[in-house]
């Protein structure tokens, strides 16, 4: 019988899910290779494939004569009628930094036109980027605005990358969350480069509107969260 799932890939599922349920804290020492092979019936090299993939992806690190560390446990990230990418990530006791991927302005699609209240045929700004916490990439994100409305705010993101910062410099006083919806999906060869996780590991997306202070939409958002670097929590408004 062919195994669906390399078993070195399945041990990596099992303490990459347990990191992310904090039953081992960043700092906390894995258990040896020996024990881990004890428990999952293998051989220590295979442990060890599972602990260098886990490596890879910044969750764990190895001190020469002393064991493989946890790295980094799950940042908690609110989802609610204010999401602010630094705020969420500093108020969790990480560094937030973004790099930015693309800048352009381009005819809107379909959908983002629906999400934005504006007709087909105009153009928007599309800003794209990856999230970091602690300088590790925690989440991809692809951000729409109507171009007509905020002719200047690409050139304003070019200099501060914070979209607070640009849509504020483009006169929204303020703006909230309308709506958001949470999908699970599996990571394309690009998101997992971008995010460093391995190809169809489990990621999840939102789709979210912004909108000002009179309702009006100001963006239209999707983030691609890496599933076991992010925990996604409800906030009160």
């Amino acid at each position: 019988m062919t195994r669906a799932t390399p078993i070195w890939e399945a041990i990596a599922a099992t303490l990459r899910h347990e990191i992310a349920q904090h039953l081992y804290a960043a700092g906390d020492k894995l258990p040896t290779e020996a024990k881990l092979a004890a428990r999952f019936g293998v051989n220590r090299h295979t442990v060890r494939r599972a602990l260098g993939a886990l490596a890879d992806e910044g969750l764990v690190h190895a001190r020469r004569g002393a064991g493989v560390f946890v790295t980094m446990t799950p940042t908690e990230y609110p989802i609610g009628r204010r999401v602010r990418f630094h705020q969420n990530l500093a108020a969790a006791g990480r560094t937030p930094t973004k790099k930015v991927l693309m800048r352009e302005t381009r005819v809107v699609h379909v959908a983002e036109a629906e999400a934005l209240e504006i007709p087909q045929g105009e153009q928007v700004h599309v800003y794209e980027g990856l999230s970091l916490a602690e300088g590790r990439p925690i989440a991809l994100f692809r951000s729409v605005f109507p171009a007509a409305r905020f002719p200047a705010l690409l050139e304003r993101l070019g200099t501060d990358p914070s979209v607070t910062a640009a849509l504020t410099a483009c006169g929204v006083a303020d703006y909230t969350r309308a709506s958001t919806r949470v999908n699970a999906k599996l990571a394309t060869a690009t998101q997992a480069l971008h995010l460093q996780i391995a190809e169809l590991a489990p990621i999840l997306r939102t789709i979210g509107v912004n909108v000002d202070l009179d309702g009006i939409p100001v963006e239209v958002g999707r983030t691609w969260f890496a599933g076991d670097k992010v925990t996604l929590t409800l906030s009160e408004p």
